[in-house]
């Protein structure tokens, strides 16, 4: 009677994981995201992309923004991640999540799951967020027609230990995206 052969060991374009891309708002974690799904995709990759306002409009529709509901929000896109991710998908999450503890839920459920999580900060300086301010919210908190905007009037608690950080300014999208493909190829997952 023949051995068993072993089953092969997952490649990288097998392999799940779920990076989630936090920061300010337009620190560029949409763009960063897109752009490395496209990268990804291209070598063969499943990968979603679970943008953070799209959570907001058709999985999350309701919810405020207290910090009940922050929370809510981001465990809800961290257990669509997870099971993607536990599916062998490149699960990109560009979401804020203001909240160490709510990343920190999403960790473990990961971890208790058996899916890798990744915390990837978005460090771009709140000045320049706000030069860029892709959706106008620092010129409507500035004009006094929104409040709560994290970062400016509402808190934002910046990783203290991501997998990495990833420092955009003055530098171009795909140099970023670049720097984020080369982290996951030495993760073994690109």
């Amino acid at each position: 009677m023949a051995a068993a052969e072993a089953a092969p060991s997952a490649g990288p374009r097998d392999r799940g994981a779920t990076v989630w891309l936090t920061g300010l708002p337009s620190a560029g974690k949409t763009t960063l995201a897109f752009a490395l799904a496209e990268r990804l995709r291209a070598e063969g990759h499943k990968v979603e992309v679970l943008d953070g306002d799209e959570i907001r409009e058709f999985l999350s529709k309701g919810l405020g923004f207290s910090q009940e509901d922050r929370h809510t929000n981001v465990t809800r896109i961290g257990f669509v991640a997870e099971k993607l991710a536990k599916n062998g998908v490149k699960v990109l999450a560009p979401v804020i999540a203001p909240y160490a503890d709510s990343r920190a839920a999403v960790r473990a459920r990961h971890a208790e799951q058996g899916a890798e999580f990744l915390e990837i900060h978005v460090a771009t300086p709140v000045e320049l967020c706000s030069e860029r301010d892709v959706k106008g919210l620092y010129a409507k908190q500035a004009a006094g027609e929104i409040s709560g905007l994290t970062g400016v009037d509402d808190p934002y608690e910046a990783p203290e230990h991501p997998e990495l950080r990833l420092q955009t300014q003055g530098r171009s999208v795909a140099e970023s995206a670049a720097e984020l493909h080369t982290f996951l190829t030495e993760r073994g997952l690109a």
